[in-house]
């Protein structure tokens, strides 16, 4: 905006320092050097999966906005959707086509009830117990679990839910201590970090689905911490390649809207009783809903961190951005998720730099990976249950990311499942 806190003359920079780096190391750019250690390798097969992604998904969100145009029209409003019409309409369709409010859904959604969602399916899966420990923490609204397999102590889970003014925005995992053998067992202390909103003392804390959603998502990263079996610390836990390292917590996820989870755990916070079946019904129907365009405001994102950094570093980063999303036919009524300026993925930090499409390779690998007990009709399935614990959640970096997956799952995934998760039609 030119002020003080414009972003662009840094982002320019940053990207000229790192592809400086690069070729000070050898490499032709950025994102060779800094993917030459995920499992991708190489920038031209992250561009290879975000494209076999793009052709659906932008096809589903030009649908949509043709939909949502009429809408608007409908209302006597002339001239083309733009960005800032979408949700509102979007939200009305939602409404219509599938009768949800969050209003209705929240009371089912208690935080106390999805924390033993998440231990329930941990305990289904494998074989973990959460026994509550009264031990000193870092805030009263923190609380601590000893984890057990039996009769043996995988560490302590610490949970920090709500959120606070002292306390960053977002959800996170982190490990306090990581899990390693090297000088005798040494087992890991993981915490998860939310900002829900806390109810008035008395009441119960209520979720939106989308934040229980999270808290089984970084919950997912915390088993990744906890059942750690590796040697070096290292290599334990989350200590893996970026585009590997969602994989344990996006795929934890899936369990959240299992008809198994949400009957057994979804009750009214008042009167205990369980969600109706045509409610949950409505709620399961809904996971797809406007995938289009989540997919391609968060695929507009992952392309333009791919180009930054897969060539010459541009000197006008935000003239670079403007000819990527023109080369894709960016949809007119959608955003990138993350304007260069406030892309902090990529420029508070190395850590998604060139990684960004971490997500969706991922995300390929979760519902691929989901499909496994699906395929058995048995969404906790003993047998792949068993190789998922040994090959993904337990085995940290202590090999190639490719070569866990396959021994879980026989095989690298293609797109297909992730289309199909997202209600996506092969382009």
């Amino acid at each position: 905006n030119g002020g003080p806190s414009d972003n662009r003359a840094i982002v320019a920079e940053t990207l000229q320092l790192r592809e400086e780096r690069a070729r000070l190391l050898g490499y032709p750019d950025f994102a060779s050097f800094k993917l030459e250690t995920e499992m991708a390798r190489t920038p031209e097969t992250v561009r290879a999966l975000l494209m076999a992604v793009w052709a659906p998904a932008r096809a589903q969100a030009e649908a949509d906005a043709a939909e949502l145009e009429r809408r608007l029209h409908a209302d006597g409003i002339n001239g083309a959707l733009e960005p800032w019409d979408w949700r509102y309409y979007s939200a009305i369709r939602q409404r219509e086509e599938h009768d949800l409010d969050e209003a209705e859904i929240k009371p089912y959604l208690a935080l106390e009830a999805m924390i033993a969602a998440a231990f329930d399916v941990a305990g289904r899966l494998f074989g973990l117990s959460f026994l509550p420990l009264d031990v000193p923490l870092y805030h009263p609204d923190a609380r601590a679990w000893e984890v057990r397999r039996g009769e043996r102590h995988m560490g302590v889970f610490i949970g920090d839910w709500f959120a606070r003014p002292s306390k960053r925005s977002g959800a996170w995992c982190s490990s306090f201590r990581s899990q390693s053998k090297l000088d005798g067992e040494v087992r890991p202390i993981a915490v998860n970090v939310c900002n829900f909103a806390k109810a008035p003392k008395g009441s119960p804390s209520l979720l939106t689905f989308d934040d229980a959603r999270t808290l089984f998502h970084e919950f997912g990263h915390a088993l990744h911490v906890l059942m750690s079996d590796v040697t070096y610390a290292f290599i334990s836990g989350t200590s893996v390649a970026r585009d590997f390292v969602e994989l344990p917590s996006q795929l934890y996820e899936h369990w959240l809207s299992t008809p198994e989870v949400l009957e057994a755990h979804a009750r009214h916070v008042a009167t205990g009783a369980p969600m109706p079946r045509d409610l949950l019904e409505r709620l399961l129907a809904a996971r797809n809903y406007d995938q289009g365009f989540a997919t391609v405001e968060y695929l507009a994102s992952a392309l333009v961190d791919l180009d930054f950094h897969a060539g010459p570093a541009p000197a006008d980063p935000m003239a670079a951005q403007a000819a990527t999303l023109a080369a894709l036919g960016m949809p007119a009524a959608i955003v990138m998720r993350h304007a260069t300026p406030h892309f902090q993925h990529v420029f508070a930090g190395d850590g998604y730099s060139s990684a960004y499409y971490s997500y969706m390779w991922s995300e390929v690998m979760d519902a691929d990976a989901f499909a496994a007990f699906s395929e058995t009709g048995d969404p906790f399935d003993a047998g792949v249950a068993a190789r998922l614990a040994e090959h993904v959640y337990s085995a940290g970096g202590s090999r190639e990311a490719a070569e866990l997956y396959t021994a879980f799952r026989g095989q690298m995934p293609g797109v297909e499942a992730l289309l199909a998760q997202r209600g996506l039609k092969v382009a």
